[in-house]
C-alpha cells in the first residue's frame, strides 16, 4: 500500500539533488509561520508578539546559565535557550556569538576543540560568577516562566509551532524510511484529532 507523503504534495518544497532526504531552500511561508509560533512566541498569525521582550544583558546571562549545566557548542546554546524559554525566545547567532566572544574576553568562558567541534565551557571564574549571581541569572527566565503560566495548558499555538519545526527537520534531514514513518505518525494524529472532535459532538 503506497502513501503520498505530505511533502510530495503540489506546492510543497521541491527536491534538488535529493540524497538522504536533503532539500534545497528553506521552509515555505506557511511552515515558517507555524514554526515562528514556537520560536518567537507569536500568539496568532497576525504577528502580535506574546513573548516577553528580551532585555540587554539577557543573552549574556542566559549563555552563562546554560553553560553551567554542561559544555556546549554555539548551536546547542541557542537550542537550550529556546527550550528553557518554552520556545518563546530563540536568539540569533548574530547575538549569541559576539556575546560568547565577550565572555571569553572577560575570562568567564573558554572554548576547547573536541571531536571535530568547538565546545564552550565556563572557566573557574565563570562558575564563580554564576554561583555569586543566582538572582541575575534567574531574572532572565522569570518573564518566560510567567508567560507560560499565563498561557495555561490549553494554548495549542506554541505546540503547533514546535511540531512543525520537528516535521521540517524530518523533511530536511530525514531518510526515506524516516519520512515514511513520519507520514504515518501525522496521518494517525490527524485521525485522532478528528476523532476527538467527533467525541465532543456526541456529548
Amino acid at each position: 500500500m503506497s502513501h503520498n507523503s505530505p511533502w510530495d504534495q503540489p506546492g510543497g518544497p521541491r527536491r534538488h539533488g535529493q540524497r538522504g532526504g536533503s532539500w534545497s531552500g528553506g521552509p515555505p511561508p506557511w511552515v515558517q509561520g507555524l514554526i515562528g509560533l514556537a520560536q518567537s512566541g507569536k500568539s496568532d498569525f497576525g504577528g502580535r508578539v506574546r513573548g516577553p521582550k528580551v532585555r540587554r544583558g539577557d543573552v549574556r546571562a542566559a549563555i552563562l546559565d546554560v553553560l553551567a549545566v554542561e559544555p556546549m557548542n554555539g548551536y546547542q546554546i541557542i537550542q537550550q535557550i529556546a527550550e528553557r524559554s518554552g520556545g518563546a525566545w530563540k536568539p540569533s547567532p548574530g547575538s549569541v556569538y559576539p556575546t560568547v566572544q565577550q565572555l571569553e574576553d572577560e575570562g568567564l568562558v573558554v572554548g576547547r576543540e573536541g571531536e571535530g567541534r568547538r565546545l564552550l565551557e565556563l572557566t573557574e571564574d565563570g562558575r564563580r560568577y554564576v554561583a555569586e549571581h543566582p538572582d541575575e541569572l534567574a531574572a532572565t527566565w522569570r518573564p518566560f516562566d510567567q508567560a507560560e503560566e499565563d498561557e495555561g495548558p490549553g494554548d495549542l499555538k506554541p505546540v503547533i509551532g514546535q511540531v512543525m519545526a520537528a516535521v521540517w527537520q524530518v523533511v530536511v534531514s530525514g531518510t526515506k524510511q524516516q519520512q515514511a514513518e513520519a507520514t504515518e505518525i501525522l496521518a494517525d494524529t490527524r485521525r485522532k484529532l478528528y476523532g476527538l472532535l467527533a467525541e465532543g459532538d456526541s456529548e
